[in-house]
């Protein structure tokens, strides 16, 4: 069994508030807490409206596949959230 932690940190230029932070972060819960090897949370900036955290734990039966579904969670973020990414941090454990 192999798990990496992928831990995304956004900007969100021009976000005014709370709700419209949910608004255009809401959405990556939803997609991908729903597939059974991954685990979603909003790890970090809760309470701030102009940056979030989020932390993805994916479980896989080799590495390759770990990796590889990382991938493809970073770059489905990339085009379909309405935030700026600032920076990923990968850790096998």
């Amino acid at each position: 069994m192999h798990i990496a932690i992928l831990t995304l940190t956004f900007s969100l230029p021009g976000c005014g508030s709370l709700k419209e932070k949910r608004q255009r972060m809401g959405g990556l819960h939803a997609r991908f807490g729903n597939t059974p090897s991954v685990a979603v949370c909003e790890s970090g900036g809760r309470t701030r409206h102009d940056a979030s955290e989020w932390t993805l734990v994916i479980i896989g039966l080799s590495k390759r596949e770990v990796e590889s579904q990382c991938s493809q969670i970073e770059e489905k973020i990339e085009r379909t959230v309405d935030a700026r990414v600032m920076n990923v941090e990968r850790e096998f454990v």
